[in-house]
């Protein structure tokens, strides 16, 4: 007698499945539908926003971020890294939807340890004992890339290997595709798709994901941190073993320490909190301000303390960059704003990529100058971390609000800033970040431009008064009831258009899929597929035919 045994056999054909290109595009094109219609349908039900719909809408957006987890998590590839990257866009997503997503990278399953020795031994071209005296088989960490052991060479060097995943490569390139459609989707059936950038955002997303499949990236990104900090004895960036590092193989020595934000650790060893937090602050305002490479991923499991206090940064996969033109944009933006000219900020803004074409640049001025106002009475001397939570909230706000869409390298870096500044704050609360930052941006500005910008300004101001007035009409006529009733307006029909396009699309597929049904059900004599088949399309026809005649009528209205 013959056992088959059923569990196996299942296994072995979600495995097969996870690495087919039809099963990959569709279920991650369905995903992308499904919460498209879920989201045009709540804002087709709910034309009125009050506190109880606001919560809906939150709701909603907790049940599809948890469900976008969980398939990630599933089917791994893209996926997960797409999520790691629109956690980074707080300029289009919301924020519910961004810490749903938190810590997925972490969720990861481990890949079996069979496949790591395969690996190395086929990227060494030799058996793994010739390198390796012993190794921990069960992975000390596991990213969606990447795995990583524990392990000891045979000169007794303690070491972490990271190793690819399985096939990871011919995933992300199979995902890719998908995406494409999904992106192709958006911009039809989406208003989110006609406002932004999709293409730029396509080949940003594309170009990330892409450099951090090259481990030998990673590897020159670390070098080049050793090489710049090498004369800061406050931080330690760790050794790396060239030779046995490949393009899907990194070899770096072990780092013993805790996380930073380990107070315990911390207190137990007598280490000075504030004399560590200062020294992070210095160590990552020095990439944010000035040309080169800044680390973009410094979560707290990246950041380590030491026994003796020394800092150690790890993980060097996810890399941004700061150039020339940036630290000049950053300074036209700061000017702007330390004299009161918005036209200056919105010129960096717009050298920047961060406005879109139809951007209204007066409505945007008026924006930032209502915003930075509200801080400009006080707010700033007594920064904590609930002013910078305040201020973080409001630019989020003003970028959603308006047609702005940050280019991947400002997000990065946007996010950068967040995460130390929340790890600084829990390092050391009593945090001055206004004084600490004081010295550093005169320093990076230089007294002689400060004094000459202040010089331009009084000039400016001298002949000021002789165009207020009409600038003050200009605003009045600007700043109309009528036209933010018209605005929203507006938005509600192009809405409604969107949810009747996605209807017609999606019975018309219906109809090619019940037509294809019902010849199928004819050619092999099946009648009750080809009736229940025929029964189907009919609706559909029914369906496409009611809906059309509506979405005409509200066409001509919208035109009349």
């Amino acid at each position: 007698m013959c056992y088959i045994n059923l569990s196996r056999v299942k296994y072995d054909e979600v495995f097969v499945l996870k690495y087919s290109l039809i099963y990959r595009c569709t279920v991650i094109v369905w995903i992308a539908v499904k919460f498209i219609f879920q989201i045009t349908f709540f804002h087709f039900r709910h034309s009125i926003w009050d506190e109880s719909t606001k919560n809906k809408w939150d709701r909603l957006l907790v049940k599809l971020a948890k469900e976008y987890r969980v398939k990630a998590v599933k089917l791994g590839g893209v996926l997960i890294k797409v999520g790691q990257f629109l956690s980074t866009r707080a300029d289009f997503m919301p924020d519910v939807f961004i810490r749903e997503l938190t810590g997925l990278v972490d969720r990861v399953p481990p890949m079996p340890y069979d496949y790591a020795k395969s690996l190395l031994e086929e990227e060494w071209g030799v058996p793994l004992d010739e390198h390796i005296k012993e190794i921990k088989e069960t992975s000390i960490a596991s990213a969606s890339i990447g795995e990583v052991y524990l392990a000891m060479l045979n000169d007794g060097s303690k070491v972490a290997i990271k190793v690819q995943r399985y096939r990871i490569q011919e995933i992300f390139h199979k995902d890719f595709v998908a995406l494409k459609i999904v992106f192709w989707i958006l911009s039809v059936f989406t208003s989110f798709g006609k406002r932004a950038d999709l293409k730029e955002l396509y080949r940003e997303l594309i170009y990330v994901m892409d450099r951090e499949l090259n481990f030998e990236k990673e590897l020159s990104y670390a070098e080049y941190f050793k090489d710049r900090y090498q004369d800061n004895e406050s931080i330690y960036i760790p050794a790396y073993y060239n030779s046995l590092c490949t393009k899907k193989v990194l070899v770096m020595e072990w780092i013993s320490g805790a996380k930073i934000t380990d107070h315990a650790f911390m207190e137990n060893h007598r280490i000075n909190k504030q004399q560590t937090a200062k020294n992070l602050f210095d160590f990552y305002i020095d990439q944010f301000l000035n040309v080169g490479k800044f680390h973009a991923d410094p979560h707290a499991g990246n950041v380590l303390i030491q026994k003796d206090g020394r800092i150690v940064i790890i993980d060097f996969g996810m890399i941004g960059e700061v150039s020339k033109e940036d630290t000049h944009y950053f300074k036209l933006l700061i000017q702007g704003m330390i004299v009161d000219n918005y036209d200056m900020v919105l010129e960096a803004l717009d050298e920047m990529n961060f406005l879109l074409p139809y951007a209204n640049k007066r409505k945007l001025k008026k924006t930032i100058k209502q915003t930075l106002e509200m801080y400009q009475n006080g707010s700033f001397k007594n920064m904590d971390a609930q002013t910078l939570d305040q201020i973080k909230e409001e630019i989020i706000e003003i970028i959603k609000d308006q047609p702005i869409q940050i280019p991947a390298d400002y997000a990065y870096l946007g996010r950068a800033i967040s995460i130390v500044i929340g790890i600084l704050f829990v390092v050391y609360p009593d945090i001055d970040i206004v004084q600490w930052s004081k010295p550093k941006i005169k320093k990076w500005f230089g007294s002689k431009n400060l004094a000459e910008i202040f010089y331009k300004q009084y000039a400016k101001d001298t002949i000021e008064p002789f165009f207020s007035f009409p600038k003050a009409m200009l605003n009045w006529l600007e700043s109309g009831e009528k036209d933010r009733r018209w605005q929203k307006n507006k938005q509600e029909k192009q809405l409604k258009h969107h949810f009747y396009l996605l209807l017609e699309a999606f019975s018309f597929i219906m109809i090619l899929i019940g037509a294809g049904t019902s010849v199928y059900g004819s050619i092999h004599g099946i009648a009750a597929i080809t009736v229940i088949a025929l029964v189907l399309t009919i609706i559909f026809i029914v369906t496409i035919c009611i809906i059309l005649f509506k979405h005409y009528r509200m066409i001509r209205t919208r035109l009349h």
